[in-house]
């Protein structure tokens, strides 16, 4: 139902769109001597490094390029080709399952053996799917376990980092360990965190409120904030301890302030989801007599339950939209499983190349560090990205593909995504149809443009070296003004 929903709002919207009156991209581009002048000509570029490219919708042919074959960080316009490799070799409707096994039998209401919750790369599970899991084996009369509650992750392997990934990131949502047994705390699918909301006292000096989503032992609060006059200034702080599962809260909250929410990766999801589920049987009434381990499952046992995800192409709208990390790396993870029984960074990125050569995209000047475009070692041109948005155009996934791209000013987070705060007062609005990436002193905007009716245009925008004075998305919409709102 609520995919539904969100395919009557996407349609309602291309309605809107195709009503509105069109001027933008009716026209042809301006002179490349001309655009080049002007490029050079912007102070707010003056010591970045900057590489554009614009091809035709219809042929492919490059239209403007500027160092179009100089290689840059993309940021996280990488996930556009983890996107489509994903897409092209584990298909649109390919689904992510977790598993409930045994090696015992029931006998009253007692399972007599080990209980096994197995993981297979899905990173829509949440406690509530969990908690249906422990319903479930209540509904099948059991109320003990005597043996072992055991998570199996040996899906993939258990590097959990990517190789480049700053030591500052591990805390971050966007920087969580990745393991087939994982577990997202709400539908955003930021798997291998926790949200944590502090909520302000309802008297000075005391101690702010604070929640876990999903509520569990796992995580330990030191909460060492406190709550000040309605005229301070908010200057709460997270920091996990490094290695740990314990936050610590820090600074101030002004009473009656808004509540503060931010996620933080844990370290372990394997013991993370293995915790959660222990403690949905729990309230379910069934309790565990051994102990919880991580472990494989023998191969002769019995499946009780089996849960699927959501299928791929509707996964890569919260993917795309949001720009979610740890989905990308999944997706790497689950093309080395499925294309060479890896379920590894090597072996997935060697997949994934392999199915963009195939597809006809040039990778002569990529260097593939990661999924998610999070190393500022991954390397590719504005050239090669536009090439990867053309040659998308002919697959069958490509309507998921392009559907799954953020839209410029649309304020709805499941439409617009990381573009929704952009282009809002501009002839753009609803008419740039592309992936966003940010990195420190990295930017990129790559994508579609139309005129409301139909794609006109491919560009790719990439900015390195930009300095803190200088605003990559502001110097992006610049850009994207002097191209094409002639």
């Amino acid at each position: 139902m609520k995919t539904y929903k969100y395919l009557c709002r996407i349609l309602l919207f291309i309605l809107a769109s195709m009503s509105c009156s069109l001027t933008v991209a009716e026209a042809s581009l301006p002179s490349s001597e001309s655009i080049t002048e002007r490029l050079d000509a912007l102070p707010q570029l003056r010591g970045a490094s900057i590489a554009v490219s614009i091809r035709s919708i219809q042929t492919g042919e490059i239209l403007y390029q500027y160092n179009g074959d100089k290689r840059l960080s993309p940021a996280s316009n990488m996930k556009l080709f983890t996107g489509a490799a994903a897409l092209q070799m584990l298909g649109s409707k390919h689904t992510f399952h977790t598993e409930i096994h045994t090696d015992g039998k029931q006998k009253w209401k007692v399972l007599l053996g080990n209980l096994y919750l197995v993981g297979k790369g899905d990173p829509t599970l949440t406690k509530a799917e969990l908690d249906q899991f422990a319903k479930a084996l209540k509904e099948q009369g059991i109320d003990y376990i005597s043996g072992d509650l055991i998570g199996d992750d040996s899906w993939y392997d258990d590097v959990r980092y990517s190789i480049d990934l700053p030591w500052s990131d591990e805390q971050t949502y966007y920087g969580a360990p990745i393991s087939a047994l994982t577990t997202s705390p709400t539908n955003d699918y930021n798997a291998g965190s926790i949200l944590i909301t502090i909520t302000p006292s309802d008297s000075i000096d005391a101690a702010p409120l604070v929640q876990l989503t999903p509520p569990t032992t796992f995580v330990s609060i030191k909460n060492n904030a406190r709550t000040t006059k309605s005229t301070s200034k908010p200057t709460i702080k997270l920091n996990r301890n490094h290695l740990t599962n314990t936050v610590e809260i820090v600074g101030e909250i002004p009473i009656a302030y808004p509540a503060v929410k931010e996620s933080i990766a844990i370290t372990n999801p394997t013991n993370y989801t293995l915790t959660l589920f222990q403690e949905s049987l729990e309230e379910q009434g069934i309790k565990v007599l051994g102990s919880l381990k991580r472990g494989e499952v023998p191969n002769k046992t019995i499946r009780m339950l089996d849960r699927a995800s959501v299928p791929l192409e509707e996964l890569v709208v919260p993917f795309m939209k949001q720009s979610n990390n740890t989905i990308a790396e999944i997706l790497i993870k689950e093309m080395g499983r499925k294309g060479e029984g890896e379920g590894s960074w090597y072996s997935g990125l060697a997949i994934e190349k392999k199915i963009l050569t195939e597809m006809g995209v040039s990778l002569n000047d990529m260097v593939f560090r990661d999924g998610s475009g999070i190393s500022h070692l991954n390397l590719t041109t504005a050239n090669t990205v536009t090439n990867l948005l053309f040659v998308a155009q002919d697959q069958p996934w490509f309507h998921s593909f392009y559907k799954s791209l953020p839209v410029a000013g649309i304020e709805e987070k499941q439409i617009g995504g990381t573009l929704k705060g952009r282009f809002i007062d501009s002839p753009f609005k609803g008419k740039i149809v592309a992936k966003t990436g940010s990195l420190t002193n990295v930017s990129s905007l790559s994508g579609y443009l139309g005129n409301g009716r139909e794609r006109e245009y491919i560009f790719a925008i990439m900015m390195n070296h930009l300095s803190e004075n200088q605003d990559g998305k502001e110097m992006e919409e610049k850009i994207i003004n002097l191209l094409f709102n002639e």
